[in-house]
């Protein structure tokens, strides 16, 4: 399966429609938010975002963090910025980025699925253990993992706006449990006053168990507390990672 992943290219302009950032992704960003309260060992006033993506979690995150984000795709980046133009945005790899610099909390959520190979998965997390501060708390989760994963899962999210309506139809399907991915396929319904136009993604995203997940952070040199957030009826577990102050 080739990877497209057009909804952060051609199709970004549909991004704005797939969840609401007031509501969805602020319950999630006040969540966060408290855990980075919770957990820290130092005065929190910094927050990088890895994979910031449109930048809807920075838009929630800013009343409470100065917030810098990064991002591999410079359509995403670009719609970051225009929502948030007080904050810093800068394109990089999550894998090899040197930004210079520290911060007090990190958050680095769904893009880290994109992290197909443990070996990226693992660069990944020494990166963002590179760019905290000592005593500050990286908050990191999984979209998926072997133990929550449900083969052929489909969900479909319905928007509209302007005379635009959009149906973004996803399905999950792992051809090979036995490896570290699995493909994501997605239908897009665009209906511009009436007349449809459809359109097809394809994702290949990364899948760990559990213990992979405690393994790599922990040996990074991260503390560990495993929390749960719940929407609607999904579970998703979230880390806490404490980077330790004596470091």
């Amino acid at each position: 399966m080739n990877n497209t992943r057009r909804l952060y290219t051609d199709l970004a302009w549909l991004w704005p429609l797939w969840g609401d950032a007031t509501t969805e992704y602020a319950q999630y960003c006040q969540y966060l938010t408290g855990l980075i309260q919770q957990y820290t060992r130092r005065p929190v006033a910094s927050l990088l975002n890895i994979g910031c993506g449109g930048g809807k979690n920075v838009l929630n995150l800013k009343q409470h963090f100065a917030v810098t984000g990064i991002d591999l795709s410079p359509v995403m980046l670009a719609q970051a910025q225009s929502l948030n133009p007080e904050c810093t945005f800068i394109q990089a790899d999550m894998r090899t980025f040197d930004l210079g610099q520290t911060f007090d909390a990190i958050l680095m959520d769904d893009a880290i699925s994109y992290m197909t190979r443990r070996e990226d998965f693992s660069a990944a997390m020494r990166a963002a253990y590179n760019h905290l501060k000592p005593g500050g708390v990286m908050i990191t989760t999984p979209d998926t993992t072997c133990e929550t994963f449900q083969q052929n899962a489909t969900h479909s999210t319905h928007a509209s706006r302007d005379g635009l309506e959009v149906v973004f139809i996803e399905n999950g399907y792992d051809p090979d449990p036995t490896d570290t991915h699995y493909e994501a396929t997605i239908l897009y319904l665009i209906r511009q006053h009436g007349t449809l136009r459809m359109e097809t993604d394809h994702w290949r995203l990364g899948i760990f168990p559990l213990d992979t997940w405690r393994h790599v952070l922990t040996e990074t040199g991260f503390d560990i507390h495993e929390t749960a957030y719940r929407q609607e009826e999904d579970q998703y577990t979230v880390f806490a990672c404490i980077k330790r102050a004596a470091d």
